[in-house]
């Protein structure tokens, strides 16, 4: 017995063992474990240090943020491109001094002090950028040399102006104020680096640059056969890290208003911990400034907390040890077994108990009883055309079928012998529908829902809806729209297959038996696509009834076809028409009698209809055994099933030896005979019809048909049922 929909979803909702896959294959999923880390040293710290939330403490404790941020931006970026800089420290300290030398000592104004300071880092970094991105060589020991050389110059410059830089009289309330003052409650200092930060996000994620650094990291070989220019982006990324030290060391020596032996001494091993913390990469390619963000207050809140709870230099020193040795550990390890992990969580099977005892079988008896007549339908472009997954016919009477080289094929009546490639689209073409104009709809794998005019000029209407607020899933994205019709008011009504997987994955999802397809409907006029009806388990054919008035949806691993009322009492709901079928239904369409065509992709097994009562099975098989050994739908035998308006079954066709139409995924009637496609197939079938009209056209038939429903009323009658219909989808899935 089949659980009430209702149940079925509540227990569809309660079950979030889907969840920790979907989880980890967002990008911003590695910010989890630093921001717990964040939120694990704040919460450690503020319960163990008294007033450590005042806000004298938390300004002072900002002012330190601002600067040591701007370093770790800096870094993050060299990081990103594959890099590492050890130098920081050491051009922070030099910035700090020829800022203190400007101010106090050859008196000039502060933004000339400011252009110095920047001057400094940006010729310390380029220093770098040409001995690691055009003369190649090794980034670790290229910087630590540049370190040590810095440090020492340093250390002679303070020694020889150290008394001098005491001992000046010159005071500047300017620079003064940027190192000590406040705008807003907020300190200068952290102003700056808040927008330093801003930059360095639409930097690397809005830029050309930003896209060349990831790309470099990722794999320099690769960017430089995509012609990358590898070595400017790495001196680039050493300027920009020598620029950030130049700046933060400014607003350190605004701050202290002098320098001293230590400046900058182990700032290179704060940053560094800072950046990896954060979750950056330390092989380059996967970062983010966010993620330098969180590491900065991290390390910064750790350190503080130290010194303020009695502990010296050495176990600050420790602790950071500590904390980068887990970091790249963590880094290494989930970098190389990320692909493994999602392997074995992602796939999560659900309970699906299927009911039904007919059979498909000649010998059954029942109304489903397959026969062979499809094996006497005449082969179109046999051996010449590939997965004609769905096929349609103009007012001419010529034939369009997409193919999985993504294009559309027309084959010229009567004899369709001659053929050419009507349009190229570039994805594999699923559902198509004819408009009243003569262009074409259809819904393309993994794209979304395009339009094809009469000269073959494709056009994109609709990729994407809005995102559902409490889905994990990016559901906002069409990942398999497989089927489309249009309604008497020029809107598309199509499905999304599966919200989990693409097109290419459907197996999986039928593994999964999860209900997460869709009804979905785009408006011409607004040029919105909403969300009609979801919780489908693989919406697949679709089709207005011959009135107009409602829908029929095939629900493929449910072996179910639906309707869902467009207007009338009934608008807005859905209501199952007919269930529990020993087929996967596919694509439905309408019959001249005013029945409707029904494909079949394949037939039920007892045996896959049993481990869909056992999720736990479902999930070993998938993670225990190689793909080629997993228990499948079967659709290797299918057919066509004829049904009329109250789901009743009129007749069946099939291809019992399975030479020519196995796996059917459309049929279309035109004239007296049916034109059979099939996503695996090598060629379209045509079928004659006995009894059929031969003068019925499916598309010419529907729009006559529902023109005149309408002109028996009123004329404001299609006004009304537009707006009817338009009341009746739900609020805020636009």
């Amino acid at each position: 017995m089949r659980l009430p929909e209702s149940l079925s979803r509540l227990i569809y909702n309660a079950i979030p063992s889907h969840l920790v896959g979907e989880i980890l294959t967002k990008r911003w999923a590695d910010n989890l474990v630093p921001f717990l880390l964040l939120s694990a040293v704040i919460a450690i710290f503020g319960t163990a240090i008294n007033g450590f939330f005042a806000p004298a403490s938390l300004l002072d404790t900002t002012r330190q943020l601002g600067e040591f941020l701007i370093v770790v931006i800096g870094l993050t970026i060299v990081m990103l491109g594959g890099g590492i800089d050890l130098s920081v420290g050491s051009i922070y300290a030099l910035s700090v001094f020829m800022s203190v030398v400007g101010i106090y000592l050859w008196e000039l104004p502060v933004s000339l002090a400011l252009v110095l300071a920047i001057a400094t880092g940006g010729l310390c970094g380029a220093f770098n950028g040409v001995l690691i991105g055009y003369l190649r060589l090794r980034a670790f020991l290229t910087t630590l040399v540049t370190l040590i050389m810095g440090r020492s110059l340093y250390d002679i410059l303070i020694i020889s102006w150290g008394k001098q830089l005491q001992m000046s009289p010159i005071l500047n309330d300017q620079f003064d104020y940027i190192g000590t003052g406040s705008l807003g409650g907020l300190p200068v200092s952290i102003l700056i680096a808040g927008a330093f930060a801003l930059l360095a996000h639409v930097l690397l994620s809005r830029s050309r640059l930003g896209w060349h650094i990831s790309a470099v990291g990722g794999s320099r070989r690769s960017a430089y056969n995509a012609g990358i220019p590898v070595r400017r982006t790495v001196f680039l990324t050493y300027v920009i890290s020598g620029l950030s030290a130049g700046i933060a060391g400014f607003l350190f020596a605004a701050r202290l208003s002098g320098a001293g032996p230590g400046t900058g001494s182990g700032l290179e091993l704060a940053a560094l911990t800072a950046a990896v913390v954060g979750g950056n990469s330390l092989g380059g390619g996967r970062g983010s400034i966010a993620k330098g963000l969180m590491g900065a207050i991290a390390v910064l809140t750790m350190t503080n907390g130290l010194i303020r709870l009695g502990y010296g230099t050495g176990s600050n020193q420790l602790v950071l040890g500590f904390m980068l040795a887990f970091a790249v550990v963590l880094d290494i390890r989930w970098a190389k077994n990320r692909h493994k992990v999602l392997a074995e969580v992602y796939v999560a099977p659900v309970h699906h108990r299927m009911s039904g005892e007919e059979s498909a079988l000649p010998n059954g008896g029942g109304a489903y009883a397959l026969n062979d007549r499809l094996s006497e339908a005449t082969p179109i472009a046999l051996g010449e055309v590939e997965g004609p997954e769905d096929v349609i016919l103009d007012e001419d009477g010529n034939l369009y079928a997409g193919t999985r080289h993504g294009e559309i094929v027309r084959w010229f009546a009567p004899d369709y012998k001659r053929s050419e490639v009507f349009a190229h689209i570039g994805g594999f073409p699923l559902g198509l529908a004819m408009d009243r104009d003569g262009s074409i709809k259809t819904c393309v794998g993994a794209m979304g829902l395009y339009s094809i005019a009469r000269d073959g000029e494709v056009t994109r209407l609709s990729t994407e809806t809005n995102r559902s607020w409490l889905s994990v899933v990016d559901d906002a994205r069409l990942r398999d729209p497989n089927d489309c019709d249009i309604g008497p008011d020029g809107r598309v009504w199509f499905t999304d297959s599966t919200t989990r997987y693409d097109a290419h994955d459907w197996v999986l999802d039928s593994i999964e038996s999860r209900p997460t397809g869709r009804l979905l409907v785009y408006d011409p006029k607004t040029g919105r696509t909403k969300t009609v009806h979801d919780g489908l388990r693989y919406a697949n054919g679709v089709c207005l009834a011959h009135d107009g008035r409602s829908i029929l949806i095939a629900e493929s691993w449910a072996c179910s076809v639906h309707r869902y009322w467009i207007e009338g009492p009934k608008a807005g709901t859905m209501e199952c028409l007919i269930a529990d079928m020993p087929g996967y239904p596919d694509n439905i369409n309408r019959a001249s009698d005013g029945g409707y065509w029904m494909a079949w992709l394949g037939v039920r097994t007892p045996t896959f209809d049993l481990s869909l009562r056992h999720p736990g099975f479902r999930k070993r098989m998938t993670r225990r055994l190689p793909g080629d050994d997993w228990l499948f739908p079967n659709i290797n035998s299918g057919g066509v099933i004829k049904f009329d308006e109250a789901g009743r079954i009129v007749c069946t066709l099939g291809d019992l030896t399975g030479d020519n139409h196995p796996m059917v995924t459309s049929m279309r009637e035109h004239k007296g005979e049916l034109f059979i496609g099939g996503i695996l197939n090598n060629r379209i079938g045509r079928y004659k019809i006995p009894g059929a009209n031969p003068e019925w056209t499916s598309w010419k038939s529907y729009w006559s048909s529902t023109t005149e429903t309408v002109a028996e009323g009123d004329p404001n009658q299609a006004a009304r049922r537009r707006e009817s219909a338009e009341t009746t989808l739900p609020e805020g899935r636009a």
